[in-house]
């Protein structure tokens, strides 16, 4: 049975969420208790867009913890032009263990997390970024414990971290405040969402 896709927060429940964040900690306490938890098997990151800090994460986290990775590049993928989304998530899903995928469309990523037999992780697309929200809301707990405790301030342009970040506000009750130019806000279904879920956590958005 396959585990399930990284895609976006929203996708996710607080208690996944949270789950997540308590298994990283408790990692990142004791490395060498999880040293070969992934033993044997291996990841591969599609990296189609240029990536300093999510590959050198992946590719030192798994081989921490007892996998290991390959890169995989626009110019030997071209993931939905050389190499159709299904195509490369049924060669892939018989090769490795898991995907890691840095690009331009999140429909991509969501058709390769539906077509492939095997967990999905969202690296970066235009959309989102989801990885990077969750390394923020670590942050966050190790340094203040509480995360409704806190207000967040973003500034900047309604990107992809922003619509991520408004996504685990509604998730964890964060309460959230995001400053963007004119013209640069962020996505409307993504405000549209999180004003909905937001009610449920008591978070301010």
């Amino acid at each position: 049975m396959k585990e399930k896709d990284f895609v976006s927060l929203k996708d996710w429940s607080a208690d996944e969420l949270n789950e997540v964040l308590d298994q990283a900690r408790a990692i990142k306490k004791d490395p060498a208790k999880y040293s070969r938890r992934l033993e044997g098997m291996a990841l591969a990151m599609i990296l189609e867009k240029p990536s300093l800090r999510t590959r050198v994460t992946f590719d030192v986290g798994i081989h921490q913890l007892g996998g290991y990775s390959l890169a995989l590049t626009r110019a030997e993928i071209n993931l939905g032009g050389r190499e159709a989304v299904r195509d490369v998530a049924k060669n892939l899903e018989r090769m490795v263990q898991g995907i890691m995928i840095r690009t331009f469309s999140h429909e991509n990523v969501r058709e390769l997390a539906e077509q492939a037999n095997i967990p999905v992780i969202n690296g970066l697309t235009d959309f989102s970024h989801p990885c990077q929200s969750m390394a923020d809301f670590m942050t966050i707990i190790e340094t203040k414990k509480d995360l409704r405790a806190v207000k967040v301030a973003y500034i900047g342009d309604g990107n992809n971290v922003a619509h991520s970040l408004i996504y685990g506000a509604a998730r964890f009750g964060v309460h959230l405040a995001v400053a963007t130019p004119v013209g640069y806000e962020p996505d409307a279904s993504v405000l549209k969402w999180a004003q909905e879920h937001a009610s449920a956590t008591g978070c301010r958005l």
